[in-house]
């Protein structure tokens, strides 16, 4: 997940952002680990061989 300063690029409405990350993060802790998720890496891996795939496809 990527850092909150960098959820608006993804939430452009910055109350919209603002309501989603206080929802998310109310009562938790955060723990930065300053490595990246292998979930994120996977995502992205699997929507650019789509990507290309669909290109290749069209």
């Amino acid at each position: 997940m990527p850092p909150p300063d960098g959820w608006t690029k993804t939430f452009t409405e910055p109350r919209l952002c603002a309501a989603i990350v206080d929802r998310l993060t109310y009562g938790g802790n955060i723990i930065e680990t300053g490595t990246e998720s292998y979930r994120l890496a996977r995502t992205r891996a699997q929507a650019e061989a789509a990507a290309v795939a669909n290109k290749a496809a069209g």
